[in-house]
């Protein structure tokens, strides 16, 4: 039996608290009589009053109701319903309040790994708003219209609807407004998860940062819509720079918000944009980096933290379409990437055809595996890239980097805590931190932060 906990709250009542942190996933946490209550809105060291919502044994969330005492660095932005959303939960932090805050955060996620290491300060942007290439959009019926916006907070499709969502590129903003208005004038069904029912899901939206190329996505629950060949050639007579629309068929018991079932409605297949100088192929499912002036300044400082020679051979684990092997190709001596997806590879070799590179390769496999294979084959690289999804390295992954022990390992990490936890598995097994561990602020705005850190076999 469970020993009885004392929850000085109950659900409706108002609280006065002292924010004490605002934790990485960007919730601000204050005690009340000790016991922790987590809300959003709200930063380190303001005085709030808020409401309760939500209690278990152990905290309880709440809804900011009034601010007794103001952070100097808070300002407001007038947008209740980014808040609402969620889009951009630092939108009320004075920016440079927001780079301090995640170097604070990733320090602190590193120190609760037991790992001493310096933070450099975080690495921010000239303008921190309307950077990103792509977006996914749900929609819902309003007085028998079309709306776009996005889901609201705590609830499990109620969209609100958004005409400046903020942290997108401006022009997809207004492309999806023109997507939306096509699709109302045909007066598509909306699936529902209650019925069953429904063709469309979510309209995305890709642009190439300097090509200018849109890409529109219609992603629907049927494997078929109802005016598809009108409906494109509508969207591309007044989306500026299209150059593709695709259908996504994506059933909803996927759990996923596109599938990689693709079929093109008009004009190509992929768009392309640059990234230091080099031509990328963009399809509806090619991991991309959302923010692509970060990008050029995540990956030019990845490499110069590789200390690159062009005597290397490098690695680029979980290499996607390529983004990284190819920027440092011109570089090192040879780049070997691998990565699990076939489709991605068939993208990363017509990258490098594309951009007339011949130091660069790319294979379709499990990573770990493929290290496996090369270690035996004798391959000793220079350099190990990895740049894994949120929930980081495997066991197996890492046990595969400890056996090839390469000169340097550099780690670029999109959630530092799962970062954190890698780093510590490494350096309990025969590696060290070189340099400081660098947060860079790929998502302004947001609860997320990029970081880079670079391991060494321990001498």
């Amino acid at each position: 039996m469970r020993p009885k906990v004392n929850i000085p709250v109950k659900l409706g009542e108002v609280v006065t608290v002292t924010i004490e942190e605002v934790a990485y996933h960007g919730q601000a946490i204050g005690t009340y009589k000790g016991y922790p209550i987590h809300m959003d809105n709200a930063f380190e060291y303001e005085i709030v009053r808020c409401e309760i919502t939500q209690v278990n044994r152990k905290f309880a969330r709440a809804k900011l109701v009034e601010i007794v005492e103001a952070s100097a660095d808070r300002i407001d932005m007038n947008r209740p319903d980014l808040m609402e959303t969620g889009i951009a939960p630092y939108l009320n932090l004075a920016y440079p309040a927001q780079l301090k805050l995640k170097q604070k955060q990733v320090a602190r996620i590193f120190e609760n790994e037991s790992i001493q290491t310096n933070v450099a300060p975080t690495i921010g942007m000239d303008n921190p708003s309307h950077y990103r290439n792509k977006t996914v959009v749900p929609m819902a019926y309003e007085n028998g219209h079309l709306v776009t916006g996005f889901i609201k907070r705590q609830t499990a499709n109620t969209v609100v609807p958004l005409d400046d969502y903020f942290v997108n590129d401006p022009v997809i903003d207004r492309v999806i407004g023109q997507v939306r208005d096509v699709l109302d004038a045909h007066q598509v069904t909306l699936f529902s998860d209650e019925t069953g029912l429904g063709e469309m899901r979510y309209i995305m939206v890709r642009r190439g940062y300097y090509s200018g190329e849109v890409m529109v996505v219609l992603v629907t629950q049927t494997a078929e819509l109802k005016d598809e060949a009108a409906i494109a050639e509508e969207i591309a007579a007044v989306v500026p720079g299209i150059k593709s629309v695709m259908l996504n068929y994506n059933p909803r018991s996927l759990h996923l918000m596109m599938s990689g079932d693709n079929r093109l409605l008009w004009g190509a297949d992929a768009i392309h944009d640059t990234l230091l100088g080099i031509e990328f192929v963009i399809g509806p499912n090619s991991f991309y980096q959302v923010n692509p002036q970060t990008t050029e300044v995540l990956y030019a400082m990845a490499a110069k933290k590789g200390e690159l020679t062009e005597q290397d051979t490098v690695i680029d684990a979980y290499s996607g379409i390529g983004t990284i092997g190819l920027t440092v190709a011109n570089q090192v001596k040879q780049v070997l990437g691998v990565e699990v997806i076939a489709r991605a590879v068939e993208d990363a070799q017509r990258n490098v055809e594309r951009n007339q590179i011949e130091n660069a390769s790319f294979v379709t496999a499990d990573a770990p595996e493929q290290m496996q294979k090369w270690q035996a084959e004798g391959l000793e690289p220079n350099v190990i890239f990895v740049d894994p999804p949120r929930p980081g390295l495997t066991p197996e992954l890492l046990d595969a980097v400890i056996n090839m022990q390469p000169e340097r390992f550099v780690y670029i990490s999109c959630n530092p805590k799962t970062m954190a936890r890698d780093i510590r598995y490494l350096l309990d097994r025969g590696f060290e931190l070189s340099g400081d561990v660098q947060p860079l602020d790929q998502f302004p705005q947001t609860a997320h932060v990029e970081t880079v850190a670079v391991l060494v076999p321990t001498k």
